[in-house]
């Protein structure tokens, strides 16, 4: 018996500080703030309740997972080069992949939740593998203004992409609540940090809006929601541009349509909705996004977040086959509902 409770002791001594190795790595500090309707003191709130996700779930998950086709790996040729800056009232969107979109308007280049990396992973060696390369190459974007981050997961603020685009386009970056204390220790230091709703004025006839959105934060062991997670509207004269980040159904899609009126452009995820039981609090399905793209009243909607990394139970194809048979019983809005190609650019009407 006390051999056993020899051999026991070191090997928890063992698991104990492989996670309090792995926890002080990857977890990132704690916002500190005042409480808000939405912050308890210590962790962020969904603006509509919610069941959590925690260690049981996501085992339950990954025991029972039956995740549907994904190709290896999928060459595609990067998209032609899009125009350096496109002024006035014009508005071009190029879909560079997953969540990374490059809006162009009023003379500005916004790039919303930019990856470059082959993982959406805090290691090179294990995690979520990119399985398409980016829709455009890094050294083809036009310069970079404003970075647009929604939250902390891996596959939305990636640290090596935003250093280069600190470094090579001197970009201001625009994140939740809690964010720039990441940022800033990778020495990007022109950070902008917003709560719901506020807003921060980039030009004459340009505002950022954060806005809410119902998911979650976290990159290691111990930070679970202790940053904010977001949607941004970019409010100009050119009209309004919706990105939702990732996002759950809720109440916040019309209360955006209420506070900030007609929607120009909608940018709304479709993928990892699988399964339904364990992604709906925290994502959209296809079927959902073109509920939200009526909600909002949006001239145009475009698909985002699928077809590059497997994070679901849904397959590499299947966001976009349900999209469209969503819309196949929505005649009406069908053609207002965009799904492009990677790297597609597109002139918004």
């Amino acid at each position: 018996m006390l051999v056993g409770l020899e051999i026991v002791v070191p090997i928890a001594v063992v698991f104990a500080l492989i996670y309090l190795i792995a926890d002080r790595t990857f977890s990132v500090p704690p916002y500190q703030g005042l409480t808000t309707n939405h912050f308890n003191g210590r962790k962020f709130l969904n603006p509509d309740p919610s069941a959590r996700r925690g260690l049981v779930e996501v085992l339950r998950w990954k025991l029972t997972s039956r995740r549907a086709h994904w190709n290896k790996w999928t060459d595609s040729q990067p998209g032609p080069v899009p125009p350096r800056r496109v002024n006035g009232d014009s508005l071009r969107v190029t879909f560079i992949n997953h969540a990374t979109v490059l809006v162009q308007t009023e003379g500005l280049n916004i790039l919303t939740d930019p990856i470059w990396a082959k993982r959406a992973s805090p290691l090179s060696w294990v995690g979520p593998k990119r399985r398409r390369s980016p829709g455009l190459r890094f050294e083809d974007l036009p310069p970079i203004d404003f970075v647009l981050i929604s939250h902390n997961h891996y596959d939305h603020l990636d640290v090596q992409t935003l250093v280069r685009l600190n470094a090579e386009h001197r970009a201001r970056f625009v994140t939740g609540l809690g964010n720039r204390a990441l940022l800033n220790a990778r020495g990007i230091n022109e950070v902008v940090e917003l709560d719901w709703w506020d807003d921060a004025k980039v030009a004459d006839e340009l505002s950022l809006i954060c806005v809410p959105a119902k998911h979650f934060s976290g990159r290691g062991l111990s930070d679970s929601d202790a940053t904010l997670w977001c949607g941004y509207v970019i409010q100009g004269s050119a009209g309004n541009i919706y990105f939702a980040g990732d996002t759950g159904m809720g109440s916040h899609f019309a209360e955006i349509k209420h506070r900030l009126g007609p929607i120009r452009l909608a940018l709304l995820p479709i993928g990892a909705y699988l399964p339904s039981w364990f992604m709906h609090p925290v994502h959209i399905s296809p079927s959902e996004a073109v509920e939200v793209h009526q909600v909002l009243a949006a001239s145009v909607s475009m698909a985002i977040h699928f077809g590059t990394f497997a994070l679901g139970d849904d397959g590499e194809l299947e966001p976009v086959v349900r999209l469209r048979e969503a819309l196949a019983n929505n005649e009406k809005i069908d053609s207002s509902f965009w799904v492009l190609e990677h790297g597609e650019g597109r002139d918004v009407p």
